[in-house]
């Protein structure tokens, strides 16, 4: 089979973004800015290069708007941000991002800690964000966290995370992502969440974001494409994770998504010697910033 007639699989790169955001140490603008413009490099239809939040709560990204100036603009590649309000957005917006995303939990303790409010309340402060986006002609994502567990409601109902996907996409976002906040799911979970969505979100229409806690989420995502996922989250060097779920240090690493997708007969378009070059790369820079453990 030939690259021009095998299936693409969309790869969204996060690294900056979900994999930097735990980082204790600053990681300095040129050092971010040279990050996504390698990145952007590679081929990656999508990366996400920061979020526009309070510098109070995540200190590592409170320099969105210098970051966005800076940056390499490509026309195959769109940077997308988080927002977590209309401040967030009004700050994107001036930025020029080209996507946005916005962040709603399945679990109710987890909405509480994240964002100090209810799933209902977060769906309705973020509504006003979707829709002035759509307004300006933006794509939307719409996250969905602890859609397999929850760090302290325990196992998630599949018919909660359809309760939140279906009132995200009427309000307009044009994609949703479920994320395995903690690394917590087995392949069977997989299974069992398209299940749930039956009839709102077909595997083919959404897109899957891994943590790999537990040294699952290769087998998971082999499951996800035998059931029609053909849209995955991924950060290079395994970078991140939830600054507020305990536990969950690590995405799934690009490079082995990368790796799972080659074998599986899949196209991405993506430079695979160009992530793991990456890889090194902002290794040895988050290891130049880290305090000596001698």
């Amino acid at each position: 089979m030939n690259a021009s007639s095998r299936e693409r699989v969309r790869v969204t790169e996060v690294g900056p973004r979900d994999g930097l955001q735990n980082e204790r140490a600053i990681v300095p603008v040129a050092a971010k800015v040279e990050f996504i413009d390698r990145l952007s490099a590679c081929g990656f239809p999508e990366v996400e290069a920061t979020s526009f939040v309070s510098a109070k709560w995540v200190p590592q990204l409170g320099d969105a708007a210098e970051v966005f100036a800076r940056v390499h603009r490509s026309s195959e590649t769109l940077l997308s941000a988080l927002v977590p309000n209309e401040q967030g957005l009004d700050a994107a917006l001036a930025a020029g991002v080209d996507k946005i995303a916005v962040f709603v939990a399945a679990s109710e303790a987890f909405s509480q800690r994240n964002t100090n409010g209810s799933i209902a309340q977060v769906l309705e402060r973020v509504g006003h964000v979707v829709t002035r986006a759509r307004r300006d002609a933006l794509p939307v994502r719409g996250y969905i966290s602890c859609t397999i567990r929850c760090p302290y409601d325990g196992p998630t109902e599949p018919a909660r995370v359809r309760e939140v996907a279906e009132r995200l996409l009427a309000l307009g976002a044009t994609e949703i992502d479920l994320g395995d906040t903690i690394g917590a799911a087995e392949p069977s979970d997989i299974a069992r969440l398209f299940d749930g969505l039956d009839g709102v979100l077909t595997p083919g229409r959404a897109t899957l974001h891994l943590h790999d806690t537990h040294g699952r989420a290769s087998a998971c995502v082999e499951r996800a494409l035998e059931l029609g996922v053909r849209s995955f989250d991924a950060s290079v060097a395994g970078l991140g994770g939830c600054p507020y779920a305990n536990g969950a240090p690590g995405n799934l690493a690009t490079e082995t998504l990368l790796s799972i997708l080659t074998r599986a007969g899949f196209d991405t378009g993506v430079d695979t010697d160009a992530v793991v070059a990456t890889a090194q790369w902002i290794r040895q820079q988050l290891a130049a910033l880290r305090p000596s453990s001698s």
